[in-house]
């Protein structure tokens, strides 16, 4: 071998070695997020300013007052799981109560003004309008302190590893810290007091106080208090009764929780001088603490069936080394979770938002608990139980796990899928006993409690067909960006076949596609009520072929096609398919209509005029989630789409994230305009919320443009990060794109954000131009990427010498973990 020769040929085989580790080695996202640790610098006494701390499971409010820190805690596993299902005699079936519809005069102006309809529609939603099922709050712990000592400074939260440090000023000018955690791996949460170098010190507490949640209700168990002063403990455990009519009765389904304080010393009870001059003992579940010396507590929460959730308290044996054994594996749970993807932008509030949302998602949700409700695992009192906190499967169940794919976090879609699961029995049961059809039909509000018929059975948006096709999407989703086909054979293609039974069956009735009724010979769907809009309407006016139906009907039909060939199911499945593709040949043209100022657009329903304003981004639903259209969109249809983006009237509250993504996939999505939305939606705790923006709709000029902000820590705008994913890489149908809606004069990077195919994608854009893009392909499947040059070269872990190319599109059979890295013509 000639010297040269070995030389390009050792230089070769060294940068495959250097870049066959996982892009995320070379730009740590931890180091990234430790930038955008969220500080609070002066007391933080509301709920909606204090930091956000959770494992999953727990989650945990810190929040400060001038003289004391106060925790609450929630658990996505924690509801009163009571439910009302009453009336179901009373219900009748969908063909019953849609003759009956069809009999209400089309003049009247709504279908309440039918008495019949009124009351039909007060007893179906009585159910409903329950308080219960809900998330219950599990209690609250308060750490009081002497004002004359200590100083309440405020706090900080390092998102890189979950320490949140309350910060304080001593009498003698000394900065101190209480340094507070929750156990990623058990539901406890962690605190010490130390100084400015981190030693323990004495500490300047007076009080540990715990307090059962204001909101329990009176009906309920009283709950049992312990104290074992001498050993350092506190505890309570309240019982959560299954039976409605009767809580007080015991049964084998009641649930149970315990929140449980241990110190490492004890405690004893103190008296004080209240404001009459008399002199008040501390009551229960309140001590103070026989000494001052080094300071370290743990707040356990314990829950499951009541037969199992411990009734005396175990012995307290924590210790300082249990501490640091749960923060150092807290520091590598973190290290493990920020290396998944990264991302580098000039733009330091955008890179914010995407660091500060992974890490809420990470407290939020994990798989082995609850899926999340509206408002997570963060509550007190009635904050958090707004529609009962529950499962709303026309967007809000679905948005916040989007964020999971291209952000390359699949371990945090499973909630999900676990919720999915779970919801089949009670769909499969309403589909064959209300409509008489076979698969599966989802409702439109569920709960984490056993169930046996629909929650929400009103002929409104309990009606909305599109909620079925929308709930397995994120099925199959999980399939498309992992490429797990044991994930697609065991848990995504049943509930995907069986909605597909439901559409195809409901799209066969008579009703939806008689062409005498019809005029045509197309398969309807019909009724239905597009999400957030109208309801149902006399006449049915507005009630059939809504674009969020067709788009995601259409989307579940291609899935199981795919699917079917994926698994050698296509002779099965002969019948089913015939079915689906008879429908798609006669399938009804997504609704528009002409808009005076911007041409022809997309609307949600047929007969729709171009002013109406929407609470649901509805008529870009083609885009996103439909992904039938996008930057691949050419002619007339792309137009259409640009019209429909310009043209378009968004009341806020549903439309954060969801406008703004659909906006990105159509390269449409202005940056600063995006920015502002969130910052008026932010938050104290960092978290963005749903806000009001403008009247037309739902909401007058004497709205309350912040009513929704205290409900609760909006779940579903964790899914902020998908946004800016969007702008940076776009690979939804296998098309690798980069930095299609990103400004090129601004610099930004990202490692292994994933695409469909389950690639994992790395690049970086720096003054204008593109050095290197990376491609990690974890199944070997082909890949098709716009190359951001014109002519260039790639070398590959699995490839021997360079490979060059002319053509920025580029198509390449992969192999499973095959490394690829693009470069422009040297």
């Amino acid at each position: 071998m000639k010297p040269a020769s070995f030389f390009l040929s050792f230089s070769f085989l060294m940068v495959c070695l250097i870049f066959s580790q996982p892009a995320a080695a070379q730009l740590p996202g931890v180091e990234a997020a430790k930038k955008h640790t969220l500080t609070y610098n002066k007391p933080a006494p509301d709920f909606f300013e204090g930091a956000l701390l959770g494992n999953g499971g727990m989650g945990v409010v810190v929040t400060t007052r001038p003289d004391a820190v106060v925790f609450y805690f929630g658990h996505n596993n924690v509801w009163d799981i009571r439910i009302a299902e009453q009336n179901k005699e009373k219900l009748g079936t969908f063909r019953e109560v849609f003759d009956r519809v069809k009999q209400i005069p089309a003049g009247l102006k709504n279908l309440t003004d039918d008495p019949w309809y009124a009351a039909y529609n007060h007893m179906a939603s009585a159910n409903y309008s329950k308080s219960y099922p809900r998330p219950f709050p599990c209690g609250s712990v308060l750490l009081g302190f002497d004002r004359r000592k200590l100083t309440m400074l405020g706090h900080e939260l390092d998102i890189s590893n979950g320490l949140c440090k309350v910060k304080f000023l001593t009498s003698d000018h000394q900065k101190t810290f209480l340094n507070i955690f929750t156990d990623m791996h058990s539901d406890r949460l962690w605190m010490d007091y130390t100084d400015s170098l981190g030693r323990s010190i004495d500490h300047p507490f007076t009080r540990v106080k715990i307090m059962p949640d204001p909101s329990t209700p009176k009906e309920f168990p009283a709950s049992q208090s312990l104290e074992h002063l001498d050993q350092g403990m506190l505890s309570f455990r309240q019982v959560l009764p299954a039976n409605e009519q009767n809580p007080s009765l015991k049964d084998r389904k009641d649930k149970a929780f315990k929140l449980a304080v241990k110190l490492k010393g004890s405690l004893l009870k103190k008296s004080r001088i209240n404001w009459n001059g008399n002199r008040e003992e501390m009551g229960l579940l309140e001590a103070g603490f026989t000494n001052n010396k080094e300071f370290l507590l743990a707040i356990s929460l314990e829950e499951g069936l009541d037969a199992t959730v411990s009734v005396e308290d175990e012995k307290n044996t924590i210790s300082r080394k249990n501490r640091a054994d749960a923060f150092e594996a807290n520091v590598n749970s973190w290290k493990s979770y920020w290396s998944k993807s990264s991302v580098r932008l000039a733009d330091d509030f955008l890179e914010q938002i995407w660091y500060q949302n992974l890490y809420f998602f990470n407290c939020a949700a994990k798989d082995g608990v609850s899926c999340p409700g509206i408002f997570a695992n963060w509550s007190y009192n009635n904050i958090g139980t707004a529609w009962h906190g529950d499962y709303h499967m026309n967007y809000n169940t679905q948005q916040p796990f989007w964020m999971t794919f291209s952000s390359n976090h699949l371990e945090k879609n499973l909630p999900y899928v676990n919720l999915v699961e779970s919801l089949m029995p009670v769909s499969r049961t309403w589909a064959k006993d209300y409509y008489g059809l076979p698969g599966i039909y989802i409702p439109h509000s569920a709960y984490p409690v056993e169930m046996t018929m629909n929650p929400y059975p009103v002929p409104d948006w309990g009606w909305e067909v599109s909620e079925t096709p929308w709930a397995i999407q994120g099925l199959w989703w999980h399939y498309l960006y992992s490429g797990d086909q044991d994930f697609l054979k065991n848990r995504a293609y049943q509930p995907i076949k069986e909605a597909v039974q439901f559409l195809t069956a409901y799209m066969q009735r008579k009703d939806a596609v008689d062409p005498t009724g019809w005029k045509d010979h197309k398969y309807h769907i019909f009724p239905t009520v597009p999400p957030e809009l109208y309801g149902l309407r006399p006449g049915f006016k507005y009630n059939y072929d809504g674009i969020v139906d067709l788009t995601l009907t259409k989307f579940a039909f291609e899935a199981f096609k795919k699917a079917t060939v994926i698994l050698g199911k296509t002779k099965t499945e002969k019948q089913l398919l015939a079915q689906v593709d008879d429908i798609l040949e006669n399938y009804p043209d997504y609704p528009t209509t002409m808009s005076k100022d911007y041409g022809k657009i997309f609307v949600s329903v047929p007969e729709e005029n171009d002013q109406v304003v929407y609470n649901l981004p509805n008529s870009l639903f083609t885009v996103f989630p439909g992904e039938d259209h996008g930057l691949d969109t050419e002619g007339e249809t792309a137009k259409i789409l640009q019209n429909t983006y310009c043209s378009q009237q968004n009341e806020g509250g549903n439309d954060l994230v969801l406008l703004n993504l659909q906006a990105a996939r159509i390269g449409k999505l202005d940056l600063e305009t995006f920015k502002r939305q969130v910052n008026y939606c932010l938050l104290p705790n960092g978290t963005a919320t749903d806000l009001v923006m403008q009247t037309g709709g739902r909401y007058n000029d004497y709205s309350d443009y912040k009513y929704m902000a205290k409900m609760g820590v909006w779940f579903e705008n964790f899914a902020l990060p998908a946004v800016i994913n969007e702008c940076l890489l776009q690979g939804y149908n296998r098309k690798i794109r980069l930095f299609p809606n990103w400004p090129k004069e601004k610099d930004a990077s990202f490692t292994s954000l994933r695409t469909a195919g389950a690639f994992l994608v790395s690049a970086s854009l720096e003054k204008g131009k593109v050095s290197k893009v990376s491609v990690f392909s974890e199944q070997g499947n082909d890949l098709c990427l716009v190359a951001p040059w014109n002519k260039g070269y790639y070398i590959s872990n699995k490839r021997e010498n360079k490979k060059t190319f002319s053509n920025p599109n580029i198509v390449l059979k992969t192999q499973r973990g095959e490394d690829i890295h693009f470069y422009p013509e040297e």
